[in-house]
């Protein structure tokens, strides 16, 4: 059983007439993805020292696995904390850590946008096996799509390493079952499947959590303004001093 009282359920969350309309994205500076910050240059100065940002692909890959090295994963529940805040902080949620991988690339001229995703509340259970009921009934997530190479691609075709054997496309060699590793760090090693994949095809398939496709959007900031963040604003006060520093990865608080 999961819980509706601290989602802002007033929303209705209806799908929008802009559904599968091409946006264009954009590479502004948001609330959310303030890439003039200082701790957002100082990401992109140091992976722009290794890898050229004219190479988009490559220069996403390394701002990916730069954020997975120096940003823990935690449970926090804001979706509106600046990339800089996570970056200064050294933790962030994968939603959060998503965020500065937007904002890095948009530093450096790759258009990023956002689609919107309703996923079912108990796709989380395993993560939660004993508070089951403080499980929201619907999590909102923005799952970044950016324009490299002259088309839109997610962001876990891009990061998504070949399999080591073969050289061929990414596997999933196990499924994601959302215990302890994050969508974030699950997109380097497969394709995260949100829609259903024809046969033979070797994503995770998520299809079956996926309770609405809330269409895209140019930015997360866009998004969460138009259909709200998971929890509302008193759950989030309430609940991210405590979650903000929890690790999916550890089972403890971060330090």
């Amino acid at each position: 059983m999961t819980c509706v009282l601290p989602t802002p359920f007033w929303r209705g969350r209806r799908v929008g007439a802009d559904l599968g309309e091409a946006r264009t994205g954009s590479v502004d500076a948001t609330a959310t993805l303030d890439h003039g910050s200082a701790e957002v240059r100082a990401l992109v100065d140091t992976v722009g020292a290794t890898v050229p940002s004219d190479d988009a692909a490559a220069f996403v890959r390394a701002v990916h696995s730069q954020v997975a090295g120096d940003v823990r994963p935690v449970y926090s529940v804001d979706e509106s904390c600046p990339a800089s805040r996570t970056l200064r902080r050294g933790r962030g949620s994968c939603s959060q850590r998503l965020a500065v991988v937007e904002a890095a690339s948009r530093a450096v001229g790759i258009p990023t946008r956002v689609r919107g995703l309703l996923v079912s509340g108990e796709f989380w259970y395993p993560r939660f096996p004993r508070l089951r009921r403080l499980v929201p009934r619907d999590v909102v997530i923005a799952w970044p799509e950016l324009f490299v190479d002259g088309s839109w691609r997610p962001i876990d075709e891009i990061v998504a390493r070949p399999h080591a054997a073969s050289g061929s496309a990414p596997v999933c060699p196990a499924p994601f079952t959302n215990d302890s590793e994050t969508l974030f760090d699950a997109a380097a090693r497969t394709r995260i499947g949100w829609d259903e994949p024809p046969a033979g095809c070797d994503l995770c398939d998520l299809s079956h959590v996926v309770v609405r496709d809330l269409g895209r959007f140019d930015s997360r900031d866009a998004l969460f303004a138009r259909h709200g963040q998971t929890l509302c604003w008193p759950a989030r006060r309430l609940a991210d001093p405590l979650l903000g520093r929890w690790s999916p990865t550890t089972a403890t608080p971060a330090a």
